[in-house]
């Protein structure tokens, strides 16, 4: 796009086509990279012949990949900039992917399972992190909702989109839905390196939503203050937060569809239909609660939403009968990649768009660690009792803990430091 021409003559900010791209990157690092494990499992399971806790190892070494990047994916993309970070996390994720699908062990499905989530790791929080330059504070819960939202896409189209490719490749079904997504992601990467952008400044524009009295973003590239997100108490106890959301909503996630077979009666096809359905209730979740964090301030809206997940948990494992199983999906995905969107335009708001990558890195190292343990203690209660309802309900506990640690977090009003 000319940078030279005049702004009434633009009639597109660059900055919504880096929305739209960043928006597939998630759905790429997340949906595909991720959430597909939870349509793969059962067929995967059977055809090399796990248990229940090395399919609860196989989800934490993928976690535990993501953990280890979600840091130094943050600090990277704030040293060299987003978009070559992203671009070769999400190649990463898309080879490893394919790679997961000519596995012939657990350990060589660990093993490729754990680099995906490598490449999560430096794709997913640096796009993230990318949308809070490219969006002023007012704007920035309504971008990061969106960003998330491609999850859901995901939900949506693997639902039906697995259940065919297992019911049409048969044994040999999971391993041509590990080709399928990891194929997509990579010709994702392409696309995000040429589309995305750095920062407004790169083209010529200030961030979307930035009122005339609001203070310049620097583009600068000077001594990043690390301090600044490391040693920043309330940084450490926004993570400690979201700790909570990472431990229970990735057990919920993982055994989702598992569960719905082995407890409900459900058939692959039908527990996909319910995948689905959640999915498309959350489509516009990160919107919505990106937008009301906006109105009514971050801590609000976290508390509101852990409680709400807390309910679809506890209604999850408590009746597990079609309607509870329904009501639980639907509650989840009314909120389900809420949290994420909140924490990204807090860490805006606390630091700033040039650390936001190197902040929202470091609680994702902290969720990051709820996430791993979350399906390895899942695995193991379900290998003890015969049923993975006891953790889904442990889950429900650690939401309320969320809440908990919500409300005693400090309201955030800042603009963007020149840093």
């Amino acid at each position: 796009m000319p940078t030279d021409m005049p702004d009434t003559q633009r009639r597109l900010h660059y900055g919504w086509i880096v929305l739209a791209m960043g928006t597939l990157v998630v759905f790429g690092s997340l949906g595909l990279a991720r959430f597909s494990y939870t349509i793969v499992l059962p067929a995967m399971q059977e055809g090399l012949s796990l248990d229940d806790t090395q399919t609860g190892t196989l989800a934490t070494a993928n976690l535990v990949g993501y953990l280890v990047l979600s840091l130094l994916g943050g600090a990277l993309a704030s040293r060299y900039g987003p978009r070559a970070v992203i671009t070769v996390g999400l190649a990463v994720a898309g080879v490893s992917m394919v790679l997961t699908g000519l596995a012939q062990s657990f350990a060589e499905a660990a093993v490729w399972r754990a680099v995906t989530g490598l490449g999560s790791g430096a794709s997913n929080v640096p796009v993230m992190g990318l949308l809070a330059a490219w969006f002023a504070l007012r704007r920035r819960g309504l971008a990061t909702g969106v960003g998330v939202s491609g999850s859901s896409v995901a939900l949506i189209l693997l639902g039906p989109l697995g259940a065919w490719l297992l019911a049409g490749y048969g044994e040999s079904g999971w391993r041509v839905c590990w080709f399928v997504f990891g194929g997509a992601t990579i010709m994702l990467a392409f696309m995000g390196l040429l589309l995305l952008r750095n920062r407004p400044a790169e083209v010529g524009l200030e961030p979307i939503g930035r009122a005339p009295d609001d203070p310049p973003a620097s583009a600068a590239r000077g001594v990043l203050r690390w301090g600044a997100v490391y040693r920043s108490p309330a940084v450490w106890h926004l993570g400690l937060v979201y700790v909570a959301f990472g431990f229970s909503y990735i057990i919920y996630m993982t055994f989702f569809v598992k569960t719905l077979m082995a407890e409900g009666g459900y058939t692959q096809a039908s527990a996909g239909s319910l995948f689905m359905t959640m999915g498309w209730f959350s489509l516009l979740c990160g919107v919505i609660w990106g937008t009301v964090s906006d109105v009514i301030g971050r801590r609000a809206a976290l508390i509101i939403v852990y409680l709400i997940q807390a309910i679809s948990y506890a209604l999850f494992a408590l009746w597990p009968e079609p309607a509870g199983f329904t009501i639980s999906a639907i509650l989840f995905g009314l909120t389900a990649w809420s949290i994420p969107a909140i924490m990204a335009a807090t860490c805006g708001d606390m630091l700033g768009a040039r650390l936001a990558p190197a902040a929202l890195g470091f609680i994702t190292l902290l969720f990051g660690i709820g996430q791993a343990l979350g399906p390895a203690v899942a695995g193991a209660m379900a290998q003890a009792s015969g049923s993975h309802l006891p953790s889904v309900f442990l889950a429900a506990a650690v939401a309320i803990l969320g809440a908990l640690g919500s409300a005693f977090l400090r309201p955030v009003i800042a603009a963007d430091p020149a840093v």
